[in-house]
């Protein structure tokens, strides 16, 4: 006889599933498959199905044409409504980023081991970046993601630094010259993408803890072409907002 106590457990086991399989695909910015996902959080395909059916009629995941599966519009909304007040508070600043720059200034927040894309300043210039609210972003090959490595601890920063690097398997990639840069940045340097994540754009950033010990990462991408010569003005900008920020209580 099934009792009280037995809903209760299964209840309990089918929700850490769930957790499991959307910890699964916030790993995977591309999407998985579900034998992917079964792989991954061993499970049986079958129980991977139903569970995947359960969250994509809540729209917590959404299954794209090739069968592929990935977070959905309401996980995204509920992860950025966490973060309305602090994305509120900055965006003054980014504003003021964008007219003094004239380009575009990006908002991310650290979200697990990826920068989650929350807020945009979309600059004047004809050649601009334009980004989709709720991409997410690797750490090692981005100026955002350099900036919130830097505000972790040592211990913490290699650690991710480490995984990325090795599951990436992007040979090009120096772990000793990245771990290198984090600390140049923990020193005060800003974070730099030069052609790292996208061929043609590079940027400049900066991160900063919030009282909830959430990191967020203001960025400047620019089209390569210009940026060389915009790194004096782009330098001096976000070094002083970046300061003026420290300065003020946490957002």
């Amino acid at each position: 006889m099934t009792t009280q106590t037995d809903h209760k457990n299964n209840g309990i086991q089918v929700i850490s599933r769930a957790a499991d399989i959307l910890r699964a695909l916030g790993e995977a910015s591309h999407g998985l498959s579900l034998g992917q996902i079964a792989r991954k959080v061993e499970l049986p395909r079958s129980t991977v199905q139903r569970i995947v059916g359960a969250l994509s009629s809540e729209g917590l995941v959404s299954t794209e044409n090739g069968g592929g599966v990935r977070l959905g519009p309401q996980i995204q909304s509920l992860a950025q409504a966490s973060k309305r007040d602090t994305k509120e508070q900055l965006r003054p600043t980014l504003q003021r980023i964008a007219k003094e720059t004239g380009e575009t200034v990006d908002l991310a927040v650290l979200d697990g081991n990826k920068m989650l894309f929350i807020d945009q300043v979309v600059g004047g210039q004809r050649l601009r970046t334009v980004s989709s609210i709720g991409e997410r972003f690797p750490l090692t090959t981005t100026a955002n993601g350099k900036a919130a490595l830097a505000c972790l601890d040592e211990a913490e920063a290699a650690r991710l630094v480490i995984s990325e690097v090795e599951t990436s398997g992007d040979k090009s990639r120096n772990l000793h010259e990245t771990l290198g840069e984090i600390e140049a940045i923990r020193s005060g340097a800003l974070a730099e993408d030069a052609n790292e994540h996208t061929e043609g754009i590079s940027a400049f950033g900066f991160a900063l803890k919030d009282d909830q010990g959430d990191i967020y990462a203001i960025s400047v991408p620019v089209p390569s072409s210009r940026f060389e010569r915009l790194k004096p003005m782009l330098t001096e900008i976000l070094t002083r907002h970046n300061l003026e920020l420290a300065a003020k209580p946490n957002p």
